[in-house]
């Protein structure tokens, strides 16, 4: 489980094909690696995947033709945002975010609101039922708070806490991500509507 809280922006290094999917080599950024072991998860874009090799400041994973066919960002090169599985004793400053992806949304806004940010997207109908005003959501690994619900679009902020500890950053190709530097970092405006990565809450039923 994560908490949607990102810890880093990293970027993929390397896509290699494999039969079974893709074999991708990381580099962590400012993710410390030290206590990452084979086996371990770490969320990619939001995407929880396990660890496979390991190096100094990298590392790599493996990605299924399934979960490529449900997310996007991770099939080339680029930024990415990182966070590692929680512990038991971490603090959970977002919400408990499971790193399987619902569905890929587009997003249609993305511009200023007074200090901060406001993030519109439009999810897949399917998942939109599932999306409730003052509800959770994590956008590309990014813990939301749903603050409108219209039809299948819904606009979110960042958690309280990305507004203290936000690393990750908006890639040229528009993916919402969040700043790496200065007290009030937010996201960033996308140049073209971008298509995202989106997950609710986990639900105890349907």
């Amino acid at each position: 489980m994560f908490s949607g809280i990102v810890a880093a922006t990293g970027r993929i290094r390397k896509a290699e094909r494999r039969k079974s999917g893709l074999r991708l080599t990381v580099d962590a950024g400012t993710l410390p690696l030290r206590d990452v072991a084979i086996g371990d998860s770490i969320a990619v874009n939001g995407v929880c995947l396990t660890v496979v090799a390991r190096a100094r400041k990298s590392f790599g994973v493996d990605v299924s033709r399934e979960t490529l066919r449900c997310t996007v960002g991770l099939a080339e090169p680029g930024e990415i945002n990182l966070e590692k599985a929680l512990r038991m004793s971490d603090r959970l400053g977002g919400h408990l975010v499971s790193g399987h992806v619902d569905g890929v949304g587009k997003v249609t806004h993305f511009g200023r609101a007074g200090a901060d940010r406001l993030l519109r997207v439009r999810a897949p109908r399917g998942l939109a039922r599932y999306i409730a005003r003052k509800g959770s959501i994590a956008v590309h690994g990014v813990s939301l708070t749903v603050n409108a619900v219209r039809g299948a679009e819904f606009g979110g902020q960042p958690d309280s806490a990305h507004a203290r500890r936000d690393h990750a950053q908006a890639p040229s190709d528009g993916r919402p991500r969040q700043p790496g530097s200065g007290p009030s970092r937010t996201l960033r405006r996308a140049p073209a509507p971008p298509q995202i990565a989106v997950a609710t809450a986990p639900r105890s039923h349907y």
